[in-house]
């Protein structure tokens, strides 16, 4: 019996068999915990664009280790990807996302695929929105995935707002959490 009165019917020393295997569930996600760095270049001139990003970056927390960052200029974001900035102690190398519009559209769904994938992959992913000018040619070269958010133009604090929005609904929808349920 998996549900229902099971544990209630157990000693204390003893566990069903499947919370056994829940348990051995959650360690293995634990220990696949995706990296995710979303950087941005400038500092945030609206307050209510910072308050949503780091709102979604909280919920996005719950799945994967995630941080953002406001850096300099594409310099700082190359050299973070690379492993090479000072803030970096470990040089860990990120797999470089950058967000353009040249780049390839994904739906939510697909977006979650590309995440569960790269989880699988151990490598830590760099989410990176350019300035107003967007990316250089040499950027675009180092990139290990070119995303693009749509046809429309977006300023780049909205771009942000929107990648960490579909950054947690990828997540929702790789736990079947009810946030994208009815979209």
């Amino acid at each position: 019996m998996r549900y229902g009165l099971a544990p209630m019917l157990c000693s204390r020393r003893e566990k069903p068999e499947w919370f056994a295997e829940r348990d051995a569930c959650r360690s293995i996600e634990k220990r696949k915990m995706v990296k995710i760095k979303v950087a941005w270049i400038g500092k945030t001139k609206e307050p209510a664009i910072q308050a949503l990003t780091d709102e979604y970056l909280k919920r996005i927390s719950r799945f994967a280790e995630i941080a953002g960052l406001a850096l300099r200029d594409e310099a700082a974001i190359l050299s973070l990807a690379r492993g090479e900035r000072a803030q970096n102690p470990h040089k860990e190398r990120h797999k470089l996302v950058l967000l353009d519009s040249r780049g390839k559209q994904l739906s939510s769904e697909e977006l979650a695929a590309f995440l569960e994938r790269e989880q699988v992959n151990a490598i830590p992913l760099l989410f990176a929105i350019g300035g107003s000018d967007g990316f250089s040619e040499e950027a675009r070269a180092q990139a290990g995935f070119t995303l693009s958010l749509g046809k429309m133009t977006l300023p780049h604090e909205l771009a942000r707002v929107v990648l960490v929005e579909q950054l947690y609904r990828a997540f929702t929808i790789l736990k079947n959490h009810p946030y994208h349920l009815g979209h």
